[in-house]
């Protein structure tokens, strides 16, 4: 075997076993950050067999940072903000606050610095942004009100641990300095402020003209590599440009190029491209996470461990649930916000890494961090079970408390009609064509934007993932005759087929596919046909050829 194959024994191990753990617990109904979190472990120090190398893991998570924070920035929405503002900003505030000063008072009584207390505290204060989505996704309350309100408060949580994580390297300099000597706080403060007007100032008149402008180029030459190249080079160009030019974290860089690739009108081809490369590398970044926790700290400080989960939980949970009731919000959203804010996450981690390399976190924090995400985790899913049970019970007996919510577009009560899966290009043109002939028609798709524009234009729309159960139930599939899946993702189409064919037999379902083994994989779970977009476009092509007077001789000759 060849010698310096750290990096390629990490990477191969270390995503293999991600897979094997995510997948085992997605299937316990847990988020597979749980099984990423438990692969690290395995392949960390603190547990016997193969150790993988620290040092490479810990690069490898820098780019994940990366990735994960350019991802932040490319769905960052203003507008979720603005709709929600007047309970998400104040409400995240306070339960930002209550939860930082908690964490601080369990650190106090641990003996820590005032310092480090704080960072341990903010490191409990800020929920996961997958985990809530997912969640909320789930149960298809990602365009209710109260699934805006957890958004809106989770995108201000957000910004807040952006700055924090500009800010955290003066604190730490200020505290410690050279050679143990304190620096000056102001001047610090005040230097790294300028430095971070000069770059948002870069940012917004230069970065803002130059990144639209530089993917509609690359786009027009109809390079799809060259296309994904370009946003990975902007997303870790910028990251680093930020960095090495203007002192500011990997982190804010990448947020930034993410944040103005948005104002692109091909944001969703960035998205959508960069997307498998951004999910491996927040995979390693989680098995880099799951590397420097030792496990041994669940039984060695079993009280510590119950302290974060009551911090997770009073200044979190019982803050937001507080603050909803405050503002007269109706029970069941003000408990569906406070479920979603009972865990901690990805900006957990970054924050808890970064303080224990300033070293204004000490490594028992660190632990006591990532053993309160992997406990909340895994309890967040029976929490909205519960709070699931508690609402089909209500609507059992007799609702009590209506929640107010907009009119969601046109309305969802047809029969007849066809179940378009993805409005996107393919979608989009399909819908229209079905309508122009009289066909009464239904979309779900997974893109806000997508959704609205079908609201826009007199169509039905769901939002959501058409695998979820509560996705397909809310399209009536039991009315409608027939099913187009029009996105490009073979295995969640199959998913939706199967789950389709189960609810109504007699459905005819439709699918989109590219390759021969996708046609075999969705007729396998319960289509009727496939398209296959490239053999299409050849006969298409062909029935043109032969349409012209050289060869219309041929075409009679060619049976049909």
């Amino acid at each position: 075997m060849h010698h310096d194959t750290d990096l390629i024994t990490l990477i191969a191990v270390g995503l293999a076993l991600a897979f094997v753990l995510g997948t085992i617990a997605h299937k316990l109904r847990l988020s597979p950050l749980v099984g990423y979190l438990v692969a690290g472990i395995i392949t960390g120090p603190y547990t016997p067999g193969f150790i993988a190398d620290q040092a490479l893991a810990t690069q490898l998570s820098e780019i994940g940072v990366m990735l994960l924070m350019f991802g932040v920035g490319l769905h960052f929405s203003l507008d979720d903000l603005l709709e929600v503002k007047a309970i998400a900003i104040p409400g995240a505030i306070v339960q930002i606050t209550v939860a930082t000063l908690l964490g601080w008072g369990l650190a106090w009584t641990m003996g820590w610095p005032t310092l480090d207390g704080l960072v341990f505290g903010l490191a409990l204060s800020v929920a996961s942004t997958v985990v809530v989505t997912r969640a909320l996704e789930e149960r298809r309350q990602l365009d209710t009100l109260r699934g805006r309100i957890a958004i809106g408060w989770l995108i201000v949580e957000d910004l807040v641990m952006v700055l924090a994580l500009v800010l955290l390297p003066v604190l730490a300099q200020a505290g410690h300095g050279e050679a143990g000597e304190r620096s000056p706080l102001l001047p610090l403060l005040g230097w790294t402020l300028l430095k971070l007007c000069l770059f948002v100032t870069f940012m917004l008149v230069i970065g803002k003209r130059a990144i639209p402008w530089t993917l509609e180029r690359v786009a027009r030459t109809g390079q799809r590599e060259l296309f994904t190249l370009s946003v990975l080079g902007i997303a870790l160009g910028v990251a680093f440009g930020a960095a090495a030019l203007f002192g500011v974290s990997f982190a804010l860089g990448a947020f930034f190029a993410g944040m103005l690739l948005n104002e692109s009108e091909l944001s969703h081809k960035a998205a959508a491209d960069s997307l498998p490369l951004r999910d491996a590398f927040a995979v390693l970044f989680f098995v880099a996470v799951g590397m420097l926790f030792n496990p041994a700290i669940l039984l060695e400080q079993p009280w510590q461990v119950l302290g974060v989960l009551l911090v997770i939980y009073g200044g979190q949970s019982l803050v937001a649930f507080g603050v909803m009731r405050l503002y007269r919000q109706p029970m069941d959203s003000s408990l569906t916000v406070a479920a979603s804010l009972s865990q901690i996450g990805e900006f957990s981690f970054i924050l808890a890494a970064l303080g224990l390399g300033l070293g204004i976190l000490p490594k028992a924090g660190h632990d006591l961090v990532l053993a309160g995400a992997l406990v909340s985790i895994i309890l967040n899913p029976l929490l909205f079970a519960l709070l699931d049970r508690r609402q089909s019970r209500q609507l059992a007996e007799a609702p009590q408390e209506a929640e107010p919510e907009p009119l969601p577009g046109p309305s969802l009560e047809l029969e007849g009609h066809a179940i378009v899966i993805g409005y996107g290009r393919v979608g989009s043109e399909l819908a229209e064509v079905l309508r122009e002939r009289g066909v009464p028609v239904l979309i779900i798709d997974a893109d806000r934007d997508h959704v609205q524009r079908a609201h826009e234009r007199g169509i039905p729309g769901i939002r959501g993932s058409a695998a979820a159960d509560k996705v397909l139930a809310e399209a009536h599939p039991d009315k409608a005759t027939i099913a187009i899946l029009a996105i490009p993702q073979p295995l969640e189409a199959g998913e939706a087929i199967a789950k389709l064919r189960a609810t109504n037999p007699t459905l005819t379902l439709l699918a989109r596919a590219h390759s021969d083994a996708e046609v075999r994989h969705l007729l396998e779970h319960g289509a009727d046909g496939a398209v296959m977009a490239e053999r299409e476009l050849a006969h298409s092509l062909a029935e043109m050829v032969l349409s012209t007077p050289p060869y219309r001789a041929l075409r009679r000759t060619i049976p049909a």
